[in-house]
């Protein structure tokens, strides 16, 4: 099994290949999208997959369900029920890209790689990817939490998540949701992922509380994506229909971020000294853009 990690490129046919000029023109976000971002901590709506690319994904993902899979030592996270409920399913797991050409090649499709460069205002660099699959019927939460709370080990905060639904994702099968102006709350404690959705009640002020009581839920489309701020706050509740809810998540930084523990980060990957810019085979550039 290769680990794709090892290419810096695209290894398929299935994204198209431009020229950073031509990337720009073709998917940069209108100047009212990049104010809503900024104003709000996400924009979400934004098509990223056409019907070919799903129905690719989405077979390369059914192969990762069983945990025997070819290419299993290569996740740098891998559960399948991140949840202790055995009736409440949430699969989830980190590092794809190092295992399907599918996942790994969205990395540099350009319909993502361009709002992510205006968004984080400059060149991007891979920090890692998820998936986060509900089955039907009895498909778990995602508990409400801000994503940099897990992401300390770097520095500064120059981060960027793009959520990518494989299906529709709407209220009744657990989509996400968001607190809109989150993003500008201070950093708040880890109070679980896959458990209690009320548990970060118990970490926010009255002034939180009271903006967290009116959470916008955010139905996509299959294809369609979300990028949000690394303070955001956002969840996603159970999935009793009777389809899954899969999506894939891309984290990714903007250059010169920097490693503040000189520690391995990821399982697997190579440490990076303290101080030093996060950079390497895990972590290559995904796109820079024209001066």
């Amino acid at each position: 099994m290769i680990d794709l990690a090892q290419e810096h490129s695209p290894v398929s046919d299935l994204f198209p290949e431009l020229t950073p000029s031509e990337a720009w023109k073709t998917y940069k976000l209108s100047d009212d999208q990049i104010e809503f971002y900024h104003e709000n901590g996400y924009v979400s709506g934004v098509r990223i997959l056409d019907e070919n690319q799903l129905d690719v994904l989405r077979e390369q993902l059914t192969h990762f369900f069983s945990p025997d899979h070819e290419g299993s030592e290569l996740w740098y996270e891998y559960h399948t029920n991140e949840s202790v409920d055995p009736n409440s399913v949430l699969f989830h797991a980190l590092g794809a890209w190092r295992i399907s050409s599918g996942f790994h090649d969205i990395l540099w499709h350009p319909a993502f790689t361009v709002p992510a460069s205006q968004l984080l205002g400059g060149t991007v660099r891979m920090w890692h990817d998820q998936l986060f699959c509900k089955p039907a019927k009895h498909g778990g939460v995602v508990a409400w939490h801000q994503d940099y709370s897990y992401w300390t080990e770097t520095t500064p905060m120059d981060h960027l998540t793009c959520w990518i639904g494989l299906d529709d994702s709407t209220q009744e099968n657990g989509c996400l949701h968001y607190v809109p102006g989150s993003h500008r709350w201070d950093l708040l404690p880890i109070t679980g992922l896959a458990g209690d959705m009320q548990a970060i009640r118990e970490v926010l002020n009255p002034a939180q509380v009271e903006q967290f009581s009116h959470p916008v839920p955010i139905e996509l489309k299959a294809g369609e994506c979300a990028f949000h701020h690394p303070l955001m706050v956002h969840g996603s509740f159970e999935n009793k229909t009777d389809g899954p809810r899969r999506a894939t998540v891309i984290n990714v930084f903007k250059d010169g971020v920097c490693s503040a523990q000189g520690e391995t980060i990821l399982d697997g990957t190579d440490a990076i000294p303290a101080g030093q810019p996060m950079s390497g085979r895990f972590h290559p550039v995904l796109f820079t853009p024209e001066q």
